[in-house]
């Protein structure tokens, strides 16, 4: 993706029902018209930013583009697990995304075990990098000051 940063906004919808339940990663789903909406250079694979939800605390995260190829999805989708840990569901919640960089392209794994380590290898490089001066202050860009109900996509 040559614009980096990447922001973007949508209410939370209704996933697969697998990222909680078989990975053990919690994830938030954004409705298809924000994934439509990416610009078409979007690779699919793994990216790493910055998310809030609603007017809450800004949260480091990693959000998976694409076609869950172990899954075999046949919609694209775009899903976000942030690092924190939430008392509660947020469904219908504004979730606000700034992605920064870029983890690995998409990839189809042997076992479930196997993608739960990827993921997890993911968390942890993209906590490293977010970590960065140039990511840093990211975290306090005025996207995330926006009042809680505006809707947008891209910049």
């Amino acid at each position: 993706m040559r614009h980096l940063p990447y922001f973007c906004r949508g209410r939370v919808v209704r996933g697969f029902g697998r990222g909680s339940k078989q990975l053990g990663i919690p994830t938030a789903n954004f409705p298809e018209h924000v994934v439509d909406n990416l610009p078409a250079d979007v690779s699919t694979g793994i990216y790493y930013g910055w998310a809030s939800v609603g007017s809450g605390d800004v949260h480091k995260m990693v959000v998976s583009i694409g076609w869950n190829p172990y899954y075999k999805n046949t919609k694209k989708s775009m899903e976000t697990h942030i690092m924190h840990t939430f008392k509660e569901d947020f469904y219908g919640e504004i979730l606000n995304v700034a992605i920064v960089g870029y983890l690995r392209p998409e990839k189809n794994f042997d076992s479930l075990e196997a993608l739960i380590a990827a993921i997890q290898g993911d968390i942890e490089e993209a906590k490293k990098r977010l970590d960065s001066p140039e990511h840093l202050k990211l975290k306090e860009d005025n996207f995330f000051q926006v009042a809680k109900g505006k809707l947008m996509n891209g910049h």
